[in-house]
């Protein structure tokens, strides 16, 4: 390949990340992008290699994995070929791409690595105006940051500042060689219809609208990241360990002030970012709803809850009922159905007496009948103790019930009975390793 010094230099923020992994589709953006990187490469010490994400939408996606196959393997990067299935979840085949896409690299990231993609000036206009279009406030607006984390590694985008003219120019110096997709000009998506019919026009008349649209994306990322520094110590002691806001101190602050709290809460929490009529929704709705209600907002596959006085963000699973789980000798790990974690008998952890050599071990979630706990003279139903130790209604379904024979032994971490009472001389410690 051409040795010579590029004409586009990436920016510093590479300068402290040596080990890249370079999201290669193969189009003109990360053809250039990996140029640059194997040019610098050894001048640098950077260790780079390229991941190709195969979606299986298009009659060429065969074809793509190839060229890029082969252009990594003339530059002598590593390059790996993932393929993704799409979910069709009613978002729409970019959005669903997108998220297939960064799944799989979240899967073949390496520990220490920095993965870098090509997004460069004119993506970022396209992102501003299709959050204009959706109405989105200055979170939204703020479009896309060069630097950002990715799980345990960072995500980095060193051609923000980069127009796709440039690029072009680039890619023709070095004579590059790059896959021209045959979607990009199916205007039906938001975003080519934007870079195909729209963004011409007005870059024909202001020629540099795109370096301005992304100067306001920063100036209203800055203004989120001044938010989220005023806010945070409030947020911090509206939350509970676990993650729960409570509810009454919201109610003497402004809307605009607690839809801001609102927000920040659950992004925290991972979730996306809320609309405005979200926001209002779960306080009006949720927060707000009669004291006698059990109250429920479906966000996605999460609900927001409200209980003791405390909203939640709770993960939405279907209740096991009445199945039953054998818990087989030597009483290995026992993965538990719905993702709702793994029991075992540890070194530590909740303490039950161990079983008899008769007596069979199964794991359920009802149990009916009445039942004395350790702690307490009366007997009460299960309903009852629910009730009494302040368990969420949502988790008194999913919670694992230990049982010898037909014996309600514990509820690992909430309660033992007086038949399951922890004996000196034959103990177990039982650990419930919680699914999200």
């Amino acid at each position: 390949m051409n040795t010579q010094s590029p004409d586009l230099l990436l920016p510093p923020l590479l300068n402290e990340y040596r080990t890249l992994l370079v999201a290669f589709s193969g189009g003109l953006d990360s053809t250039v992008l990996l140029h640059q990187l194997v040019t610098l490469r050894q001048q640098h010490g950077l260790q780079v290699r390229a991941v190709h994400i195969h979606h299986g939408i298009s009659a060429f996606a065969d074809d793509w994995a190839a060229h890029c196959q082969a252009i990594c393997a003339q530059w002598a990067v590593p390059c790996d070929v993932v393929r993704v299935t799409l979910r069709n979840d009613g978002s729409g085949v970019e959005a669903q791409a997108r998220t297939a896409r960064y799944a799989a690299f979240a899967q073949v990231i390496k520990p220490g690595e920095a993965l870098v993609t090509a997004q460069h000036l004119d993506d970022q206009c396209e992102t501003l105006l299709l959050a204009l279009k959706r109405g989105s406030g200055p979170a939204g607006l703020a479009a896309m940051p060069d630097i950002l984390p990715f799980g345990e590694n960072v995500l980095l985008r060193p051609l923000l500042t980069t127009s796709r003219a440039s690029l072009e120019a680039y890619a023709s110096a070095h004579h590059l060689r790059w896959i021209e997709d045959d979607s990009n000009q199916d205007d039906r998506y938001d975003r080519n219809f934007l870079r195909l019919r729209i963004l011409p026009l007005i870059q024909a008349r202001w020629p540099h609208f795109a370096r301005s649209a992304a100067r306001s994306a920063a100036l209203c990322g800055e203004q989120e990241a001044l938010l989220d520094e005023l806010l945070a110590e409030e947020l911090a002691s509206l939350m509970t360990p676990e993650g729960q806001l409570t509810i009454a101190p919201l109610e003497g602050v402004s809307a605009v002030r607690r839809n801001a709290l609102l927000r920040r809460w659950l992004l925290t929490l991972n979730a996306s970012p809320p609309s405005r009529a979200m926001l209002e929704r779960i306080w009006q709705e949720v927060a707000l709803s009669r004291e006698d209600a059990v109250p429920r907002l479906q966000i996605g596959a999460y609900d927001v809850r409200r209980y003791q006085g405390q909203l939640w963000w709770v993960k939405r699973v279907t209740p096991p009922g009445k199945a039953v789980l054998t818990w087989e000798p030597p009483y290995g790990p026992l993965i538990l159905p719905l993702e709702l974690g793994i029991l075992q008998v540890a070194q530590k952890g909740y303490a039950v007496r161990a079983p008899c050599l008769d007596e069979q071990v199964t794991i359920r979630f009802h149990a009916p009948g009445n039942w004395q706990i350790v702690g307490r003279e009366r007997r009460r139903s299960l309903k009852k103790l629910w009730q009494e130790l302040g368990v969420p209604p949502w988790q008194r379904d999913t919670t694992p019930l230990l049982f010898y024979g037909e014996q309600l032994i514990a509820a690992p971490g909430i309660f033992v009975t007086r038949e399951g009472q922890a004996q000196d001389h034959a103990c177990w410690y039982i650990d419930w390793h919680k699914g999200e």
